[in-house]
């Protein structure tokens, strides 16, 4: 779980979105590019609106023992557990999928559901972390796809 939650993270995930989008660019697909492009999008802004959330609750990690869970503004990387940005992601980036192809997208939907399994396996992050953090990242994706006009609720 921890390679799961280590591979999980957001890098990970732009550098699969940039390969998928050059070799979308390279077979001369303007449709998969834009999605492509839309993930990169939805995971890079579901990440900014994560941390600002992150930062401003300030809750204590799970391993934190703390008489306050949670403390507000909060720099320290201990007290930034509410929401989980791995799961944000990580859903932004499939949701958005998802939501331009859900043939394709909802399979790999799996895929943030063990990271975000992975993250509170290994003690980072509450139930409600993960919860919150996926939907926050759906709404993101949603807003992502239907501002660039990917094809939501076509199964193409």
């Amino acid at each position: 779980m921890e390679a799961v939650s280590w591979f999980g993270d957001w890098p990970g995930h732009v550098l699969v979105g940039l390969i998928l989008m050059a070799i979308a660019y390279w077979r001369r697909s303007k449709r998969w590019v834009r999605i492509f492009a839309a993930m990169l999008l939805a995971c890079a802004l579901a990440g900014i609106a994560n941390r600002v959330v992150k930062i401003s609750t300030g809750r204590a990690r799970p391993d934190v023992q703390a008489e306050a869970r949670w403390s507000g503004p909060n720099f320290s990387a201990s007290y930034h557990s509410f929401p989980s940005g791995h799961t944000a992601a990580s859903t932004a980036f499939f949701a958005t999928l998802a939501f331009a192809s859900w043939r394709i997208g909802l399979g790999l939907l799996a895929i943030p559901l063990l990271i975000a399994f992975s993250r509170m396996y290994v003690g980072a992050h509450h139930v409600s972390d993960v919860v919150c953090a996926a939907l926050l990242a759906t709404l993101v994706a949603y807003l992502v796809a239907r501002r660039m006009a990917l094809s939501i609720g076509e199964g193409t």
